[in-house]
């Protein structure tokens, strides 16, 4: 009876809410994008940095179109002005909650998995088959596989969704019946075969690893107004204890968003 006793009294223990950190599951699920009604009405951006150096001029970075974020490369007067000229409205995240664009930023994560993938095969396969590989030239392959593939959200292909048909894969028209094979085409079809397969294999792995990790930490919220909660205060350096509050939920907005009263101490 005594260790029940104890265990209830620090979880009504005000100072002890205030000053530990949270141990459970980060609150918060993916929130759905706004949904395109055609093909390339709603696209999305982002970098990713620090790739191994590749193709003729050494390329480091790619720009993979998805999601757009709040990069300063994106939030720059000239990029929102040369946007606003054309007529295009952009929309971001806001700081600290990458699950605001749900789907869409988790699957910009995604596809850059594939790509850091891709590069330490590119590596690996560097100098393979009589053939000279680096991430840049494999690249195409990815997109390729990736467009041809079917999406467990639309359980169609991105190729049929965007034109309407698939495109005819290169390894798919090879004959088969030939009886003699130059040793270069021979070593060529290996490598396609190669790259293909491997491509596959970054995609399925990608998408297996990011969801695994994403329901491992996360949990539904269960929050009504009315309720009382205590606010995290990881990205307000100057408050010592892990959470701030008791705060009384006056509204919710949507599934991971609450609206609270702060006092002027926090507001400022």
């Amino acid at each position: 009876m005594c260790q029940k006793d104890v265990a209830e009294y620090f979880k009504t223990c005000d100072r002890c809410q205030k000053a530990n950190k949270s141990t459970g599951k980060r609150l918060g699920n993916m929130i759905k994008i706004q949904e395109p009604r055609r093909p390339w009405e709603i696209f999305h951006m982002d970098w990713v940095t620090g790739l191994p150096p590749g193709g003729d001029r050494s390329y480091n970075e790619c720009l993979v179109i998805f999601d757009s974020d709040r990069d300063p490369k994106f939030t720059s007067a000239l990029w929102t002005n040369l946007h606003q000229f054309f007529g295009t409205q952009l929309s971001f995240s806001t700081d600290y909650h990458p699950q605001n664009n749900g789907l869409a930023e988790r699957m910009i994560q995604t596809l850059k998995d594939m790509v850091k993938r891709l590069c330490a095969y590119g590596l690996e396969l560097k100098y393979c088959d009589g053939f000279t590989h680096n991430w840049c030239t494999l690249l195409p392959k990815l997109e390729l596989t990736y467009k041809t593939s079917i999406h467990a959200s639309t359980n169609k292909t991105s190729a049929i969704l965007e034109k309407g048909w698939n495109p005819r894969l290169l390894q798919d028209s090879l004959r088969k019946d030939l009886v003699e094979i130059h040793p270069m085409a021979a070593s060529f079809k290996r490598m396609l075969e190669k790259a293909r397969k491997h491509t596959i294999r970054c995609m399925e792995d990608s998408f297996a690893y990011a969801k695994d990790k994403w329901d491992k930490s996360h949990a539904t919220p269960e929050f009504k107004e009315g309720d009382l909660a205590l606010l995290s205060t990881t990205n307000l350096n100057e408050i010592k204890d892990s959470f701030a509050g008791t705060f009384v939920l006056e509204a919710l907005h949507g599934e991971n968003f609450v609206e609270v009263e702060l006092s002027e101490e926090l507001r400022n």
